[in-house]
Parts: C-alpha cells; structure tokens; sequence
C-alpha cells in the first residue's frame, strides 16, 4: 500500500495495520478497548420526605425561618434551610481543612477535618465540621451540619438610629477552648477590624461595621471561628430594654398546626 493511501485512511484502520490487527485503543474515553465505559446521566437527588413535624410544616409553606428561631425550635433536617434559601441562598467558604490521625492496631489511620462557614449576609449565619476519608466527603458533611446550626444574628446602631442596622447592639464576647473574642460596635463606615477569618464571618452575618479583640492560641482556626459564632450566638442572649415589651406571646408552632401536623402523619 502506498504512503498517500494510508494518509487518506483513518488514523484506526493504519494502527490496525502497524499493531497486527488489535485494533485502535486509547481514543478517549469509553471508546476504544483502552478507554472506560461511559457513564450514565447523572441521578438527581430524591425528593425529600420530612422525617418531623417542622419539615412537615415548613414543606407545606406554612411556617417561616423567623418563627423558628422566635420559639428556640431545633432544626434537625437540613433541608429546611434548603427550602427557605434554594440552592444559591446561601454563601460557603471553608475556613480551615486540616489532617486528623488516629492511632489502631493496624497503624495511623488519617482523615480529612473540614470546617466551614455559611450566611446569608442578612442575619443568619451557621458553622459546622466534618471528618471523613476524602476532602470532598468532609466539606459536603461540613455544610450540612452548618445548616443545622444556622443562628439570627442581631444587629443594632452606634449612636444614632441612622439608615439600617449595620453594628452590632452591645459589647458581647465569645469563646471556645483558649481564645476569647471581644466584639465592640463600631460606628457607621468603620467597617470590620479584626483578622480575616473575623471579617469573613461577620460579613456572613451581615455586621458592617465592628472592633475586635481576641486573646489566646488563635493559630487554632477551628477555636478561633468557634469563639466568633459563640459571640454572635448571644446577641440574642441578652435583650436590652427596647426588647422588653415584645407584646403578646403566640403560642407553640405545634400547637398552632396541631390539625395540620396530625392530618400530614396520618398519609
């Protein structure tokens, strides 16, 4: 065969020749003997069945996230925030991804940590780690464990009640292992003065402006991060006199929608 015919031949049919007839291997993938099999269309998540009477009740439209947090209810499915925030409601950044050894008889077995931050920039903000085998296992077991801790975040004025709230209302402290974090208002255009890993969190919370004051080993991120959500946790803690007249008390979600709850666990 001449060299013109085989430039005019499929790059196949001339490795056929030149291989002995095995035939051509390695043109992508799932092609070929040497390729892998192609996969299928990726499966969507099943659709969620609430395991509890608040899923059940914020399934239905009934109940929003604020009366949650007003009756301190626990939120033990993460798909709840999911239904309040969609999909791009919320904003994520890991803060820290370290190693973690355990000593067995079989030697150090070493897995991933995960801790990672969310928020909506509007009040609400949650942290939550997660150890597993692989990074991508931790961060994803991360983030739903941070929607299960989801807070309100107060927020207040410095001075003047001018625009909208952009500090936070008092002088609050957190903590966790070694390091205490001192949070301080600040006034209007300030902006967040403290380390990076605090700027990140408090713009999660929506808190503009702020001083900070932190002591003891903050090289410890997790400690660290842990003892800013612990400051922002008590906002709420602590309520000034403005507060104090908050009017009627509703009653308990599920004493509200009592019928409803009974009639969705009948189905």
């Amino acid at each position: 065969m001449s060299e013109e015919a085989k430039v005019e031949q499929p790059q196949g049919e001339v490795q056929e020749q030149t291989r002995g007839g095995r035939g051509g291997r390695g043109f992508g993938r799932g092609r070929g003997k040497g390729g892998r099999p192609g996969r299928g269309p990726r499966k969507d998540e099943p659709q969620w069945v609430p395991m509890t009477n608040l899923g059940r009740l914020v399934n239905n439209g009934i109940v929003e996230l604020d009366s949650i947090f007003y009756h301190s209810m626990p939120i033990k499915e993460y798909q709840i925030v999911d239904k309040f925030y969609g999909e791009k409601g919320l904003k994520e950044e890991c803060m820290k991804i370290k190693s973690v050894q355990k000593a067995t008889k079989a030697g150090q077995r070493t897995r991933m940590k995960a801790v990672v931050a969310i928020g909506d920039c509007n009040g609400h903000i949650g942290l939550g780690s997660k150890t597993a085998k692989e990074v991508q296992t931790a961060m994803k077991g991360a983030i739903m464990i941070a929607k299960l801790n989801l807070i309100p975040v107060r927020r207040g004025f410095w001075g003047n009640k001018i625009k909208q709230p952009h500090t936070l209302p008092t002088k609050i402290t957190g903590k966790c292992g070694s390091v205490r974090l001192r949070l301080i208002p600040a006034p209007l255009g300030t902006g967040v003065v403290g380390s990076p890993p605090t700027k990140k969190l408090l713009q999660f919370a929506g808190v503009h402006d702020c001083f900070s004051q932190s002591r003891g080993n903050t090289d410890t991120m997790e400690n660290f991060v842990r003892a800013i959500y612990d400051a922002l946790y008590k906002t709420y803690c602590y309520l000034t006199p403005d507060l104090w007249n908050i009017g009627q008390v509703e009653k308990h979600l599920s004493v509200q929608h009592h019928d409803k709850v009974k009639k969705e666990q009948a189905y």
